[in-house]
């Protein structure tokens, strides 16, 4: 069972916007999800940075969800991420893509799916979401 954190439904996030997330990783991760988008069944991006599952190891991976279809997996080698640490996360919101600002490392994911706008955002996994800012 992946836990579920808090859901927001109308952030408003639009080009030129972004997103911080801050929270803790819990001790024995495994992985978290952030998902980014238009709803639920739409995400915009999907970014779970994996410790240890589904083979992966240490590995950040991302993708795009258009109802129950998946994207081509896009997968970062950097990891800042540590194991009961704390991390914060920052999305930034362009018209063609989404710059993930991490410590000491970005990179940018297409959009997709042309959303204009995202609305919906949700964490689940191994992580205890702390503070969520926009401007």
């Amino acid at each position: 069972h992946i836990p579920q954190g808090p859901v927001c439904t109308n952030l408003g996030l639009k080009p030129g916007q972004r997103l911080t997330v801050k929270g803790k990783v819990a001790p024995n991760a495994k992985s978290f999800v952030m998902n980014l988008g238009k709803d639920a069944t739409l995400l915009g991006l999907h970014f779970n940075p994996r410790f240890d599952a589904h083979g992966d190891v240490n590995t950040i991976v991302c993708n795009s969800k258009k109802v129950e279809e998946w994207g081509a997996e896009h997968r970062e080698a950097v990891f800042p991420f540590q194991k009961g640490g704390t991390a914060e996360i920052t999305f930034a919101v362009n018209q063609s893509d989404v710059t993930v600002h991490l410590p000491g490392h970005q990179f940018t994911f297409p959009n997709r799916l042309n959303l204009s706008v995202f609305d919906y955002f949700d964490t689940q996994g191994d992580f205890t979401l702390q503070s969520l800012s926009w401007e």
